[in-house]
């Protein structure tokens, strides 16, 4: 085994790496501008061909470390020798979640890739939608040891054309007690191919298989720093994409901060929520690798002498930046990895003073606060968006705390003069002058908040968590009351179940952007895609989906409409039928 340097903070970025342009291309979309260290370390031995074993903790940014070289042979090999639609990269990984967010992952790289499929493969979901996928052809194929040890043996999963193979957290494999299906797996793909092992420890049986099928591989360590200070407060709100700027800034409202940043995943956010957060009223400025350093330094000076209260980042344009007056972090999008996560919270709660830290989730993404909660071994306590009702309080009070601080502090006599000259040149009582001016210094924006609505246009739209296959599953619009509306693509998820025409959704809103559906056919019994929890329910995805270019609701890359409408109230259900 050749050892590598432990990997340290890279001083490269993506573009001094051999990648396939299109692969860097995807990597721009989804925002990330330099390498983490195991990313620096395991890529160029991984794109010239070598076998490698990577000693990394979770959310060190592992996935992209063995995504984007395999992705990249797959674009040059479909160049030289036309697309195939055979499995090329096999993923293996200890739990479904994981499973499913490596295949996401892969997804978000390959998007500029034509005619490329990634298939999720895992127990506890129907064959039926993973064997059509399989005979359609996927190119990445990402699954638990148990369910690809089952296609094996249906012969459903051909692994003849194998050319990248991936152990993700294999030690974790073999603690769940894998490691027979993990061999069994190995010594069915070809002896030419690439192996990729990735491990937080290395014991024994680990070795042993890196000696017995990994030729010659390349060892890389990294340690993740996941210590967060005591003296940050953590917490987590559950929200809907489309409410996290109203979820923001009404926590901004109720709570005393100083300085504020705001984390989010690329340089097309800062813009926009600084923008956004500028038209509500707030000091906000934007900054990101694409900002001028000058620009960046200027910005950053404002921050420290208060000129502006909040700061909207991407995790590069932040790093190591030392301002004591930020005593909120809010992480508006969740990060990549743990190691993200815990530089992010780090701005705050400097030098032994006290700090908050705020992160934003869609129900979709609890696997990730789970991983950070596991690596960082703190637990991150929930809360809940203010009411319009909190808002309103507060507001009352900061303009009645305003107008006694302006009583005591300023000279008001030229002011006083005109409303008396106004007043008595009208003949209207000096309240209605009073209100006029208060009126006019909203500046438009309306004084008190409002409930969020229900339902927007076109309702919110459901998606699923841990859908088992794009092309089966059904959209569902749904308003917070529990109102449903079934939409294109129900016939084609009721049939391929058997269900019938008509099926019964049975449903509970908690309250909390979760529903906690479970559908019945004609005849009574339980059907679904998702993984269920224990009291048989299953939990979908309260998103709106929608992409901000488009105006569309999506579903998986899929754009749907609805098409059936119906109704119910909470705890009850609702029957429904496509022709």
């Amino acid at each position: 085994m050749t050892d590598s340097p432990t990997a340290d903070t890279p001083s490269i970025t993506f573009d001094d790496l051999d990648i396939d342009e299109r692969v860097r291309n995807a990597i721009a979309d989804v925002g990330y501008e330099t390498p983490s260290p195991i990313q620096a370390a395991t890529i160029p031995p991984l794109l010239a061909g070598n076998d490698v074993v990577g000693l990394a903790q979770t959310g060190t940014g592992k996935t992209a470390a063995f995504a984007l070289p395999a992705l990249s042979h797959l674009a040059e090999l479909s160049d030289l020798e036309g697309p195939s639609k055979a499995v090329q990269v096999l993923v293996l990984a200890p739990t479904r979640e994981l499973a499913l967010q490596v295949g996401e992952a892969f997804s978000s790289y390959a998007k500029h890739l034509e005619d490329f499929t990634v298939l999720p493969v895992y127990g506890g979901s129907p064959y039926g939608p993973q064997l059509a996928g399989l005979r359609r052809g996927a190119q990445v194929v990402v699954g638990t040891p148990g369910r690809v040890i089952d296609h094996l043996k249906r012969g459903s999963l051909d692994l003849s054309q194998l050319r990248h193979l991936v152990l993700d957290e294999a030690d974790e494999m073999l603690r769940m007690g894998f490691a027979e299906d993990v061999e069994e797996i190995l010594s069915q793909t070809p002896a030419e191919k690439q192996v990729a092992l990735f491990s937080a420890t290395m014991p024994k049986s680990i070795r042993r298989i890196a000696e017995d099928y990994l030729r010659d591989p390349v060892e890389v360590r990294v340690k993740a720093k996941t210590t967060t200070a005591a003296n940050i407060r953590q917490r987590y709100m559950q929200v809907m994409h489309s409410h996290k700027l109203e979820a923001m800034t009404r926590v901004l409202e109720v709570e005393d901060y100083d300085g504020v940043i705001a984390f989010v995943r690329t340089k097309k956010e800062t813009e926009e929520v600084s923008d956004k957060l500028k038209a509500r009223g707030f000091q906000a400025a934007a900054i990101n690798g694409d900002i001028p350093q000058t620009q960046r330094e200027r910005t950053v000076e404002a921050l420290r002498e208060g000129r502006v209260d909040i700061l909207v980042a991407t995790d590069v344009a932040a790093r190591g930046l030392d301002v004591e007056r930020i005593s909120l972090v809010v992480n508006f999008d969740i990060p990549h990895d743990t190691e993200s996560y815990v530089h992010r919270i780090g701005r705050t709660g400097r030098a032994g003073r006290e700090g908050e830290a705020i992160l934003f989730m869609t129900p979709r993404e609890k696997h990730m606060l789970r991983q950070i909660e596991k690596a960082t071994h703190q637990k991150v306590e929930q809360m809940h968006m203010p009411s319009a009702a909190d808002v309103n309080q507060s507001r009352l009070d900061n303009f009645a705390q305003q107008i006694t601080e302006t009583l005591e502090s300023e000279d008001l006599t030229l002011f006083k003069g005109l409303v008396e000259g106004y007043v008595a040149e009208h003949d209207v009582p000096a309240e209605d002058v009073a209100a006029a001016i208060a009126f006019i210094a909203q500046d438009g924006r309306p004084f008190f908040a409002e409930e969020l609505p229900a339902s927007g246009p076109g309702g919110l739209w459901l998606q699923a968590d841990g859908c088992c296959s794009k092309a089966s599953w059904v959209a569902v619009t749904t308003s917070a009351t529990g109102n449903i509306a079934l939409a294109r693509g129900w016939q084609t998820f009721a049939r391929a179940r058997g269900l019938g025409r008509r099926c019964t959704l049975h449903f509970k809103y908690d309250g909390d952007a979760t529903l906690y559906v479970r559908v019945f056919g004609e005849d009574g019994r339980h059907a679904g895609c998702c993984p269920e929890t224990n009291d048989g329910e299953e939990v979908l995805d309260l998103g709106d989906g929608r992409d901000e270019d488009e105006g569309e609701p999506a579903l998986g890359g899929n754009r749907v409409s609805s098409s059936y409408g119906g109704s119910s109230s909470g705890d009850s259900s609702s029957s429904g039928g496509y022709d």
